[in-house]
Order: structure tokens, then C-alpha cells, then sequence
């Protein structure tokens, strides 16, 4: 453990509320754990070592971030309880999270090229506390026009103006020229609040001044017209805003049962469980499962297999509990799948087809069900691990271009040397990923990892890449809903 950081020191009290919030930087893909220690002082010496021990926890961000009070009794050491004292956590993102909605044209710009009209851009500026311009935002440029019409664009609100309306803001009109040396058309000085009055029936207008041409000439008006036809600020809210408001991430894992692993009794087999207890489909099972078991209050993960042989008829199944209970495919906690991974090893056979759609249904069929509320309360994560060869792509492919229309992410992990074009291509970075009657996935839901490139990571690496894509996921099926978080964060104006 390493010291973040420390609250003030409060003299004599027993029940201190401390004013001076910590801050932590969040990552959803990694498990961190966070170590409270609470301190007695009676010395000036910055070193902790000499003051009185009262007692701490340890627990991971996670807990505190998906817990709205994280109360806690204080140890001495693990199983040893200091006294009757508690300690109470909690958290809130720093961070203002609306966001400025601008549509921004001109007219009758002045001519600066020599052969053309001007190839006119904007910048945007926010003056700093010191007095400093630092540029927030700049536009693409329009070529040859003296009456543009800049693209819709979009500044985070903090970014824009520090969340002050009457922050100073500097808009420039520059004129491009390929060669970097850009000229000045000219600028405008303004506010948020002046900005903000602009609508579809009123645009706010502004002359566009260059300083230099206005010393100079007794007759200059201006270099032309800036005119903001829209200006609407929206809230955008951020993962932390969906799991602090309520957003429950139910868990689900899909294992690969097939043939082509080899028999588990056999050292060369994927699923076959070394001295020291493990294979790469439960170090994925762990890794993943770890990070994702804080956001999910009751803690219970239905986890299934496919292309197995199952007693006791030998049947094929696409989809049996790993539990054998079909009416209950419920583990209790990450712990609770390994156990049944290893209890149903043995007692089933390795066969086949490699078929992803059933079990990409069965999840669907969850998450259309919660959808059905109409709030951001319940998420779903498929994890299926593989070892590679998939033989219904098509039906996989239209499971999850339906799916992606629904609350819910996939990750597929990769184990063995098999070859995963198949899963490169599901997993739609290169494209939008289609069915095969041509429908497009709503959104890319897909995150496809081969376990081989992390063989010799460290365990938290792999959940880092197979997690980082889930909270943008998230977000962008709610805001594409329109659904706010079910507790809305307060938004806490400067």
C-alpha cells in the first residue's frame, strides 16, 4: 500500500466528521484496493509511525462506489475489532456533468485569401483563474466560404467554462492555410450566459472584431457576423452516475465444454486443472468475476456450459447449468462458479457443436424482461470463455446484432492456439458487425480477448483490457434510451 492522501487533523473528538475530501482516480477494469487508517496525533512529525493506531479497513473501490454509505467497524488487525469504533465512507465523482450543445454559423467573413474567399475555423477559449486563455475547443474547417456553417459540436460544460456561466469566453474566426501560418479574421468576447439565450427563433449575434483593422480604420464595422443559432447544455451522465444511482451488473458466464479443449485428464487439455489448481478458464472466471462481483448486490451469477454430453441420458446440451440445477443455475459469488466448474469436470463429456447463440439468448431473454421497466436498474454481462472454433456464426451473429439493442455487454475470452477470426470479426472494432441478412449491430457490444497475450501478465491485465470497454457500453445504451440513472446525482453548480 502506498499513501494517497490524508484528511485534516480534528483536535480532541471521538465522532470527527472530516471536511477534506480524498480523491482517488476510478477504474471500473481494476479491482483497487483502499486501505482507511485512522490516526491518534499528538506530534508535529509528518511520519505516522509514532502516533496511536486507532484502528482501519480494507476494501476495494468498488464496494464504496456502489454502496450510497459504506459504513464499516474499525480493526487493529484483520478479526480484531478497535473497540466500538466505525468508520463511514462515501463517495461522489468530482465532476460537473452537463455538456454544451453548439450550432454556430457566420456571415459575410472578411476575404483574407489572396486567389479564394477565406477557409474559415473557430477556436474557443475559457480565461483561467490567472488571466490566461487556454483553448477548449476547436472546429474543422469549412473551405472557401465566407458564409460557414460549422458542424454541431459539443464541449463538456467544465472543460467550456469551468461550470461559471460568466466566465470570460473568446471565440476566434481564424482563416486556414495549409502552411500553419493562420490569419485572424476576428474574435469575439462573450459568456455562457450570453451564449445560453440563443434558440431555434432568437439566435444571438455578435461582431466579429479584428482588433488591428479597428485601430487602424475610423470606417471599419467589423469582419463579419457570428451568429449562435443553438445553445442547449444536457446532462450527461457517466458510469458512476448509473452504479451510484442504483444500477444493479448482473453477471453471467458461459463455459466451453467442447471437444476440441482435449480430455480434461489429459496435462495438454484446456480444462485440465494443474497441481496448483488452475487453468486459463478459471483464471479468466476469476479475473473478470472479481472486478464484476462489487456491482452486484446479491451476489449470485447463473454460469453455464455447452457442447457437452450431459447425464444422465448423454444428451447434447447448448446450455446446462453448471450447477446441474436447471431451475436454479445460481452460484453464490465468483467462489461459488469455480466450485461448480469443478465439480461438473468430471462428470460430463466433451463434445460439441461449438453453438454461442443459445446461451447469447438465454441472457437477452433477462435483459429485454428488465428493459421492459424502462430505467437504468439492471445491466447484463455475458462472459464466455472458448476455445475458439464457433460453428453457428450466423445465428450468433443475428443473436447479437438483437442483443445489442438490449442492456447488456459480451466478452469472450480466447484460451488455447486455436485461430479466433470468428471472434475478431464478432467483435465489431473493424466495423459494425452485421447479420446476415445485413441488419447492423445498434452498438458494439462485443469484446473479444485471445487469453495467449496475457499468459505472463499479471492477473488484474487481463480484466484491465476485457472490463475498460463495459462502463462506455453502459453508458451509451442508457443515453441512447434517454434514461437517466434511477437516483439522479445532484448536480453541484460552482
Amino acid at each position: 500500500f502506498v499513501q494517497l492522501d490524508r484528511t485534516e487533523r480534528i483536535k480532541n473528538c471521538q465522532d470527527p466528521e472530516f471536511s477534506k475530501k480524498l480523491v482517488v482516480d476510478y477504474y471500473f477494469e481494476k479491482v483497487q484496493r483502499l486501505k482507511f487508517g485512522v490516526y491518534d496525533i499528538d506530534n508535529k512529525t509528518f511520519d505516522l509511525s509514532d502516533d496511536d493506531y486507532l484502528g482501519g479497513i480494507e476494501c476495494t473501490l468498488g464496494q464504496v462506489v456502489s454502496s450510497s454509505v459504506f459504513t464499516r467497524p474499525l480493526e487493529l488487525k484483520e478479526g480484531k475489532p478497535a473497540g466500538k469504533g466505525t468508520i463511514t465512507i462515501s463517495a461522489e465523482e468530482i465532476k460537473d456533468t452537463r455538456v454544451v450543445y453548439l450550432e454556430i454559423e457566420a456571415q459575410n467573413l472578411d476575404k483574407k485569401d489572396f486567389l479564394g474567399k477565406s477557409d474559415p475555423f473557430l477556436e474557443f477559449y475559457k480565461q483561467s483563474d490567472a488571466g490566461t486563455w487556454q483553448l477548449v475547443y476547436r472546429s474543422e474547417v469549412i473551405k472557401n466560404n465566407l458564409n460557414p456553417c460549422w458542424r454541431k459540436f459539443s464541449v463538456p460544460l467544465q472543460t467550456f467554462c469551468g461550470g461559471d456561466f460568466n466566465k470570460p469566453i473568446k471565440v476566434q474566426c481564424v482563416d486556414h492555410d495549409s502552411d500553419g501560418s493562420h490569419d485572424l479574421i476576428g474574435a469575439v468576447h462573450t459568456t455562457l450566459a450570453q451564449v445560453q439565450t440563443a434558440g431555434p427563433d432568437s439566435p444571438v449575434e455578435f461582431e466579429c472584431i479584428h482588433p488591428e483593422k479597428k485601430q487602424k480604420k475610423k470606417s471599419y464595422k467589423n469582419s463579419g457576423i457570428i451568429r449562435i443559432k443553438s445553445c442547449k447544455i444536457e446532462t450527461e451522465y457517466s458510469f458512476l452516475d448509473y452504479v451510484m444511482g442504483g444500477c444493479q451488473i448482473n453477471f453471467t458466464v458461459g463455459v466451453d465444454f467442447t471437444a476440441s479443449n482435449g480430455d480434461p485428464k489429459s496435462s495438454d487439455s484446456l480444462h485440465y486443472i494443474s497441481p496448483d489448481g488452475i487453468n486459463e478458464y478459471l483464471t479468466a472466471i476469476w479475473s473478470v468475476g472479481s472486478v464484476v462481483q462489487d456491482y452486484d448486490t446479491d451476489k449470485l451469477f447463473p454460469a453455464f456450459g455447452f457442447g457437452a454430453q450431459v447425464p444422465p441420458s448423454w444428451q447434447v446440451s447448448d446450455e446446462f447449468a453448471l450447477n446441474f440445477n436447471p431451475s436454479n443455475p445460481y452460484c453464490q459469488g465468483i467462489q461459488g462458479i469455480v466450485d461448480a466448474y469443478r465439480q461438473v469436470l468430471p462428470q460430463i463429456r466433451l463434445y460439441g457443436p461449438t453453438n454461442f447463440s443459445p446461451i447469447v439468448n438465454h441472457v437477452a431473454r433477462f435483459a429485454a424482461h428488465s428493459m421492459q421497466q424502462g430505467t437504468a436498474a439492471h445491466y447484463f454481462v455475458l462472459l464466455i470463455i472458448t476455445d475458439g472454433e464457433i460453428t453457428d456464426l450466423d445465428q450468433t451473429r443475428q443473436a447479437i446484432v438483437n442483443a445489442s439493442k438490449l442492456p447488456m455487454s459480451i466478452i469472450i475470452v480466447g484460451v488455447g492456439e486455436a485461430d479466433f477470426k470468428a471472434m475478431e470479426f464478432l467483435d465489431g472494432d473493424n466495423g459494425v458487425l452485421k447479420s446476415v441478412t445485413g441488419e447492423p449491430a445498434a452498438r458494439d457490444i462485443v469484446q473479444f480477448v485471445p487469453f495467449r497475450h496475457f499468459r505472463n501478465a499479471p492477473r488484474e491485465a487481463l480484466s484491465q483490457v476485457v472490463l475498460a470497454e463495459v462502463p462506455k457500453q453502459l453508458v451509451s445504451f442508457y443515453k441512447w434510451h434517454g434514461w437517466p440513472p434511477l437516483k439522479p446525482p445532484e448536480i453541484k453548480t460552482m
